[in-house]
């Protein structure tokens, strides 16, 4: 790896692999992983709120209309910037105000991660990270991505450096990321 830190942040729709990225490269790379949904879970854990998507939807377009669109950004820009780690990885880039502040750090790369939807939906069900997930049907889901916070997500992903495919097993995702590294290490 270069002495430089590397910034990479991950864009793509629901259940894409965003946290299996950040999964593995925390094991394999000790990466550090910034997820831009846990301020929002911070917050409605404050407020005895259950974490649902909705919830967290909400409060993101509440927030964000209140201080701004790229309050988030702000913030994760930040952590990315005071962290002591060789590689960062952030988690849910949804709107163009997210990565404002990304791009004017030196070493940021968007990386977009999709799979078919399908495929996303069975790993929704069977992740259930949220408490809602495990009974959601395949309409509610894809009616989640109607939402305001994912509508953007293919415009974003059209800015990326690099795109991922998650259709198949794990190791060919993992193959994807290390060529990327390499890249990256160059």
């Amino acid at each position: 790896m270069k002495n430089n830190k590397i910034i990479i942040g991950l864009v793509g729709p629901i259940a894409a692999g965003k946290g299996t990225v950040c999964e593995y490269l925390k094991e394999k790379h000790q990466a550090q992983t910034l997820r831009f949904s846990t301020m929002l879970r911070d917050v409605l854990d404050r407020f005895y709120i259950e974490q649902n998507r909705e919830n967290m939807q909400n409060l993101s377009s509440v927030l964000r209309q209140t201080f701004g669109e790229d309050l988030m950004a702000k913030t994760m820009a930040n952590d990315a910037k005071n962290s002591e780690t060789k590689i960062v990885v952030l988690d849910g880039v949804r709107r163009q105000a997210d990565i404002k502040y990304l791009q004017e750090l030196p070493n940021f790369y968007l990386v977009e991660i999709n799979a078919k939807q399908k495929i996303r939906y069975q790993r929704l069900i069977k992740r259930s990270e949220n408490i809602d997930d495990r009974k959601k049907t395949f309409d509610q889901f894809q009616n989640d991505e109607l939402q305001e916070p994912e509508l953007q997500i293919k415009k974003v992903a059209q800015t990326a450096k690099f795109h991922l495919n998650n259709d198949g097993p794990k190791e060919n995702l993992y193959s994807q990321l290390e060529k990327i590294l390499k890249q990256l290490s160059e």
